[in-house]
């Protein structure tokens, strides 16, 4: 398998970054996920927008975006695979020990894996961390991921493949790695960017593509939802069938809908 790191093809077994880059150290980087279909990225442009978005959030030096693009296209040329998924990683380089930044430049990092088409419904937990929607981090898609790692792990533990955060002021926010849906009355709401999720690339198409409303909504709208959905890079727009120990119609006639929109919608356009 081929990456690319810092302005060429390497080979993965070989590549090696520094063990004093501050991505290792102090999480200092961003990252994109695409999934990848017959080669192409989907959605690239905009997700390349968010990584500028989170490097100027970040303070880093504004990435090449031409160059992140030669590498997304060289990585997908050099490993042919049906359905992936593509993540590019941008750190603050090789700096000293300690949160302060050095002199050296960013490292990047384009890598590829396989991965299979997501299931049509899942379960999910909530758990009792917070989302702290005025932190520093909020809304950036960082590699700062340990909050997610201990959170993700509840949920696997109780059959579960995500968990939601409310934010601290007691609102539904995000799951960890997915923005979350809720039908109520017929009608789909979202929580809005401001609640402290992340601003998901398929969450805003979701939102343009099925009309849905960007409302605050308090953690406990879970109990009484009609019908939830997921939505992220590699679940898509994903039936919510569990929460804790509810369980839900799924898909309901209202997501049912959301993902035929969306694959029709995504099918049609690779770069919407």
């Amino acid at each position: 398998m081929k990456l690319w790191l810092d302005g060429g093809l390497r080979d993965a077994a070989s590549a090696q970054v520094s063990v004093f880059d501050h991505g290792l150290t102090v999480g200092d980087g961003i990252f994109e996920t695409m999934k990848t279909v017959d080669g192409r990225a989907f959605a690239l442009t905009r997700h390349l927008d968010r990584l500028a978005r989170s490097a100027r959030g970040l303070a880093l030096p504004e990435p090449d975006l031409d160059e992140v693009r030669r590498a997304c296209r060289a990585v997908l040329e050099a490993n042919p695979t049906a359905r992936g998924r593509l993540r590019v990683t941008y750190t603050g380089g090789v700096c000293p020990l300690g949160s302060d930044r050095g002199e050296n430049p960013p490292t990047l990092v384009v890598a590829l894996g396989p991965v299979p088409p997501p299931a049509p419904t899942t379960a999910v937990v909530t758990v009792p961390w917070t989302r702290n929607e005025r932190g520093a981090l909020a809304g950036l898609k960082t590699t700062s991921y340990a909050e997610n790692v201990v959170a993700l792990a509840r949920a696997r533990e109780r059959g579960a493949t995500e968990a939601l955060f409310a934010n601290t002021a007691g609102s539904l926010c995000e799951g960890t790695g997915s923005n979350v849906f809720v039908v109520l009355d017929g009608e789909v709401h979202t929580p809005p960017i401001a609640s402290g999720c992340l601003a998901g690339v398929t969450r805003a198409l979701a939102v343009e593509w099925t009309g849905a409303r960007e409302t605050d909504l308090p953690l406990d709208v879970l109990d009484r939802a009609e019908e939830i959905f997921l939505t992220s890079t590699l679940r898509d727009v994903q039936a919510v069938d569990r929460v804790d120990d509810r369980a839900l119609p799924a898909p309901g006639p209202v997501t049912a809908k959301a993902v035929r929109i969306f694959a029709e919608r995504s099918a049609a356009d690779l770069d919407p």
